[in-house]
């Protein structure tokens, strides 16, 4: 599709249109950081939430424009394909890209703003010297399996903060890991804005809805749901303790010999650090798999202890790792 900016059906980002016109007539398109500028100085009012996806986007991302949509003035959603998180080996070039459909799911929410740029409008000087460091954070789980993959995900995250200016920003629990990181970044560097995470949106069948669940055939979709049948095995066997929540998800997982398990974890929400034994309160229960030529990511929080089981989200997203935990 050419860059052009563009107001579904209507107008551009120029035009001087009402907030009621502009959700009537669809959000306005911007391809430049002058366009994203011009459009976002006529959206009037305290809160402009903003949600970030790589395209091909899904319920899953309709749900976190809808919950923006119910909590700010304004709502704003980036579509970038960042090729700073993807590895050499990785699925770049494939990655689904559905530009039509993704507009048409954030004219349906209601969002104001699509911002949609090209990769020289993001880093116009090239590969950027400088990057923003996950840490020790993003050398485990998912980033022992991706090398780099979290460096090049927050400095995307952070560039994009800082071009929206929103007040808050909205990102879904499925991708536990990267949540955690958004939000260590945000409170170690002082950037003055909310992040809201909203919980994970499941298929009937209940797989966890990713853009990578349509490079699925039916047969490898029937595999894959293993991986939350193991979660929710975990989860009722929360009451018991970490070794039966590991054992019972475990026992799932074996009984599926088309997985290639990744790894199934059980860890402390903001250390990700494995739980023991003894351990009671919230939990990150974790797993990661390939299946036939796609690899998938689920999680599930979990209250560990007498009266636990599956938590939507958790209670206390920024609490500081509990002692003993790091």
């Amino acid at each position: 599709m050419p860059y052009s900016t563009r107001r579904t059906n209507v107008t551009s980002a120029t035009d001087e249109a009402t907030p009621s016109a502009a959700a009537a007539a669809g959000p306005v398109v911007c391809r430049t950081r002058d366009e994203l500028r011009a459009a976002r100085a006529q959206l009037s009012g305290a809160s402009i939430a903003v949600v970030m996806t790589m395209g091909a986007l899904h319920e899953g991302h309709a749900t976190l424009i809808r919950r923006a949509r119910e909590d700010a003035d304004h709502v704003i959603v980036t579509i970038f394909l960042n090729p700073l998180q993807f590895g050499p080996k990785e699925d770049l070039s494939r990655y689904p890209r559905t530009f039509d459909a993704d507009l048409a799911i954030c004219t349906r929410e209601g969002a104001d703003l699509v911002f949609a740029p090209s990769p020289d409008v993001v880093y116009p000087e090239g590969d950027p010297g400088v990057r923003i460091s996950a840490g020790p954070l993003g050398t485990v789980l998912e980033g022992q399996s991706r090398p780099g993959h979290f460096d090049g995900m927050l400095t995307v995250v952070a560039k994009l903060m800082h071009l929206t200016a929103g007040t808050a920003f909205y990102f879904g629990q499925k991708d536990a890991q990267q949540l955690l990181l958004i939000r260590r970044m945000a409170r170690d560097l002082d950037f003055a804005s909310r992040i809201v995470s909203v919980p994970t949106v499941r298929d009937p069948d209940g797989l966890a809805m990713s853009s990578r669940n349509a490079y699925l055939t039916e047969s490898d979709r029937e595999v894959a749901l293993c991986l939350s049948k193991a979660l929710r095995a975990g989860a009722a066997a929360a009451p018991e303790g970490p070794s039966a929540i590991r054992r019972a998800a475990r026992a799932v997982l074996v009984a599926e010999p088309l997985v290639l398990v990744d790894y199934l974890v059980l860890v402390h929400p903001t250390s990700l650090r494995d739980v023991p034994e003894w351990y009671r309160g919230e939990a990150l229960l974790a797993v990661a798999g390939k299946v036939g030529t796609t690899r998938l990511i689920d999680n599930s929080p979990v209250l560990v202890g007498p009266g636990g089981g599956a938590l939507d989200v958790f209670s206390n997203p920024d609490a500081a790792p509990e002692t003993g935990m790091l």
